[in-house]
């Protein structure tokens, strides 16, 4: 399922400063369409069980831990493959959808170990890199890591940008930054983490996502969920309209991934939803949209034999690895 649709990669455009200079954002108004979005939209029984199954697609399975070993990665990837116990596959007469997560995230010195575990099957290996996740080092440095990455079989990379930039308001250099990592990805997906919890508003918020896409970003990132604030609906609306007006003059899609605090269905759901109104059905797949989580399968897995049974599942019972 997680590569059933295809879309044609964003090559980008020239930096066009006065689109850039142009944007307003109302931050009342965002922050209350943000609260009552999940406020009027639920999904209830079947319907809500049929999103939980699309949500698992989005996965983006991640492990960025200082002690990722080549065990734990590999289970990481047997857990992509089979995301879902066969016997609530089964109940819910999905047994042959071949259900896996959108990806999984390592960072680049687990790349082979990935492409190794996943050997077969058509699920990306996505890496962080570009000095993930304060983007302090040098550009040449970074740059060299993606390159890395790419070598080592990664199909997807998820560079964060220098956020000093945005907050100076260095666009021009911000955007050869952004294409020169384009450029070092080749023929691998770029994904541009924003990192939004450390930008001031969401005026810049919305600048730097247009002068990523305008560099080429295939898709862009809230956060790297290292940062004190992560993923929030009103940071991810600023950026999915940023999306939509990027769509709208040039014709390009560009996918979008929340990341960090995604760790229940409700939260995940809310997300799906937020797409789904604000982009189209198109954006609900795994070609333009993932979920950026490493505990959120544990719920999700929960949820569904709540729906099928009527009870939930001690989580000592699903285990993520």
């Amino acid at each position: 399922m997680a590569t059933e649709h295809k879309t044609a990669r964003n090559p980008g455009i020239p930096l066009d400063l006065a689109w850039v200079n142009e944007v307003q954002c109302n931050k009342s108004a965002i922050d209350r369409r943000a609260v009552t979005h999940t406020q009027r939209r639920t999904v209830k029984k079947e319907a809500q069980l049929g999103w939980l199954l699309r949500a698992v697609t989005l996965i983006d399975l991640t492990t960025l831990a200082g002690d990722d070993t080549k065990g734990n990665v590999e289970r990481l990837c047997a857990k992509a493959q089979n995301p879902i116990q066969s016997e609530h596959l089964k109940a819910l007469g999905c047994e042959d959808l071949n259900i896996t997560t959108g990806a999984v995230c390592v960072y680049p010195n687990r790349v082979a170990d990935a492409v190794q575990a996943l050997k077969g099957t058509n699920i990306p290996v996505a890496s962080v890199a570009a000095g993930f996740p304060a983007g302090q080092t040098p550009l040449a440095q970074r740059l060299d890591e993606i390159k890395q990455a790419v070598r080592a079989g990664a199909s997807e990379i998820d560079i964060v940008i220098s956020r000093d930039l945005v907050i100076r308001g260095e666009w021009k250099k911000l955007y050869d930054e952004v294409k020169e990592m384009r450029k070092a990805c080749g023929q691998a997906h770029l994904k541009t983490i924003l990192a939004t919890g450390e930008l001031p508003t969401y005026r810049d918020i919305y600048k730097a996502s247009l002068v990523c896409m305008m560099a080429g970003a295939d898709f862009i990132k809230t956060s790297t969920g290292k940062e004190k604030v992560n993923a929030t609906l009103s940071v991810g609306l600023v950026m999915i309209r940023a999306i939509r007006d990027y769509y709208e003059r040039t014709g390009h899609k560009v996918g979008f991934k929340p990341a960090g605090g995604i760790s229940n269905s409700k939260t995940a759901l809310a997300w799906l939803s937020l797409m789904l109104e604000e982009l189209g059905e198109e954006w609900t797949h795994p070609h333009l949209f993932r979920l950026g989580a490493s505990s959120l399968l544990n719920d999700i897995e929960r949820q569904l034999e709540h729906g099928i049974s009527g009870q939930y599942a001690g989580k000592v019972y699903i285990s993520m690895q």
